[in-house]
C-alpha cells in the first residue's frame, strides 16, 4: 500500500514551505493529485522525482 502524504508532511519531508509545495502541485512541478479541496502526494512517486532531479 503506498504512503499517502498531507501537504503539510511533504513541506516537512522537503524541507519547505507549505506554499511553496502547492504551488509546485498547481503548477505540476511536483508529483501529486488534488482531490477536493486538497492535494495528496505519493512518496514514492517523490522520492522518483527527486532522484529524477538531482544535479549529477
Amino acid at each position: 500500500m503506498p504512503e499517502i502524504m498531507t501537504t503539510k508532511e511533504v513541506a516537512k519531508y522537503l524541507k519547505l514551505h507549505e506554499m511553496t509545495i502547492l504551488k509546485h502541485a498547481a503548477t505540476g512541478k511536483i508529483p501529486s493529485v488534488r482531490i477536493g479541496n486538497v492535494w495528496r502526494f505519493n512518496k514514492e512517486a517523490i522520492d522518483k522525482w527527486i532522484a529524477n532531479n538531482e544535479k549529477r
